[in-house]
């Protein structure tokens, strides 16, 4: 007994020791102030080569990681250390992050991604439950060499490792040889619904039938082999819960097969993620398709002389297919945008701007179109705005969106409001249009990649339904926040906010 209490003061006094790969200084600095009034034992690295170097020297309960640096970039360095130190607790740290990277870089062992910018309160929380995991990992690791000849006395006497257990978001399960219930934490009670199980009981039969074929894969063999069985599993139909489970043997001192430890881990949320990423592709094809498909026509009807086609129809039909081409030239670089600002590769020069002065600019460029519609622009600028600190190009490229959106969805002879003032430690832009407005249903798919609102009014209105999930994308890449106010038939309002230092 006065072992176990020693034991648990020492366990109790242990500082987690953490380390920050990160090229950028000021963040770098920051974090490691704020862990080390935390408690945190905390080393730094400048760039990927130094984090390499340190994560695999030393034994770091945790690590977080930034994904793009000039040297080494997040996955490479993840990749070594979990590959010279398992055990440590990793997080990449990203403004952005794509489909790929997400699935890679937790194939690679790392916990979650910790997005740019993150608060205090986000960064502590995501490493408590680190720090827990890394807890339950070394003492499941010291209990291998304890484990008892049926394990059921782990349940009664490891009283820290059932605290840990019960405090992570994975399922824990354990078994024994004969698949009695050993071991188990409430995460797996949710996972499988069950309102309750019982310490001793034969679970096999409670079990999904691909967890239980897993088990029964350890359980049928008579020698200890240290070799793991996993599978995906659909819990809930539509992908509602998706969950990864791993069943690994645990052997006796004599090498004999004692029990299995079940760990599920619920990986929903990147499940979903390749469907959408699925979506995606499915969309852009669809969206080639059609284009090329009325080029093509076009063509085959030009070239075809039995046709007879005159000049004159000659010429429609090409000019037809320049605005298709147009478009699909417009919807490829759309794309491109998006993805650069995914992988973080498109190249800003970050200037001081006013946000006045860019949108008279658009209006100004927009005035042969609204002359045409008949649509009239007010405008209501707050005095002494303070400047915003972003990219020209993006900036411009956000309001010429808007704008021209305020415009294509304007009615004859409507107006166009623009006001610009300062809230708070914000610049805040306010567009408003006396168009067709969204239903609420539409409103809620906005900035989604292709959609565009279907009906009557839209039909012959080009555009590609990229524009608006790209200027979202702007936005929030400088913290920025974009809202929408809209009703259908009477207009739609948008309201951009960007930060700006006092």
């Amino acid at each position: 007994m006065e072992e176990i209490k020693q034991e648990e003061i020492k366990q109790e006094e242990i500082k987690p020791k953490v380390l920050i790969v990160d090229d950028e200084r000021g963040l770098r600095i920051g974090t490691k102030r704020i862990l080390q009034s935390e408690g945190y034992i905390v080393d730094v690295a400048e760039n990927g080569t130094e984090g390499i170097e340190l994560g695999t020297k030393n034994d770091y309960d945790l690590a977080i990681i930034d994904l793009k640096m000039p040297d080494v970039d997040g996955i490479e360095v993840l990749k070594t250390i979990k590959k010279s130190r398992p055990n440590t607790i990793c997080y990449i740290a990203t403004a952005f992050a794509s489909f790929d990277t997400a699935i890679e870089a937790t194939k690679l062992g790392a916990q979650s991604y910790i997005p740019k910018p993150f608060t205090t309160e986000e960064l502590l929380k995501h490493l408590e439950t680190g720090f827990e995991k890394r807890l339950l990992i070394l003492e499941s690791e010291r209990l291998r060499k304890e484990r008892e000849e049926r394990l059921l006395e782990i349940a009664y006497e490891k009283s820290r490792l059932n605290t840990i257990v019960n405090s992570i978001a994975d399922g824990v399960i354990v078994v024994n040889k004969t698949g009695e219930l050993v071991l188990f934490n409430p995460a797996s009670l949710k996972f499988f619904e069950l309102n309750e199980i019982i310490i001793g009981e034969k679970i096999l039969g409670i079990l999904p039938g691909e967890i239980s074929d897993l088990i029964k894969k350890i359980l049928e063999t008579e020698k200890y082999e240290n070799k793991s069985y996993s599978s995906q599993v659909e819990l809930k139909p539509n992908r509602e819960l998706f969950v990864d489970v791993t069943c690994s043997p645990v052997p006796h001192p004599d090498g004999s097969l004692a029990g299995v430890v079940i760990v599920i881990n619920n990986i929903t949320e990147l499940k979903k993620l390749e469907h959408v990423k699925s979506q995606f592709v499915s969309m852009v094809a669809h969206e080639l398709k059609a284009p090329m498909a009325a080029v093509m026509g076009f063509m085959n009807l030009i070239l075809d002389d039995s046709m007879g086609i005159k000049p004159e129809q000659q010429k429609d039909y090409i000019s037809r297919s320049t605005k298709r081409l147009q478009g699909l030239i417009e919807m490829v670089n759309d794309l491109l945008d998006i993805s650069r600002m995914e992988i973080k590769k498109k190249e800003r020069e970050i200037k001081e701007l006013n946000i006045a002065e860019i949108l008279k600019s658009n209006v100004d460029f927009l005035e042969l179109e609204l002359k045409k519609k008949g649509v009239t622009v007010t405008s209501n600028f707050e005095a002494d705005l303070p400047p915003v600190k972003a990219d020209n190009n993006e900036i411009n490229r956000l309001y010429t969106n808007i704008l021209s959106n305020a415009l294509k969805y304007n009615k004859d002879n409507g107006t166009i409001d623009i006001s610009v003032y300062k809230s708070g430690s914000f610049v805040v832009s306010k567009i408003s249009d006396t168009g067709i407005g969204m239903k609420p249903a539409e409103k809620e798919k906005l900035f989604q990649e292709f959609f565009r609102v279907k009906n009557d009014q839209t039909r012959n209105i080009p555009g590609t339904g990229l524009g608006l999930a790209i200027v979202k994308r702007i936005v929030e890449s400088y913290s920025g926040k974009i809202e929408v106010e809209s009703e259908f038939g009477k207009g739609t309002t948008f309201i951009i906010k960007f930060p700006f230092k006092h």
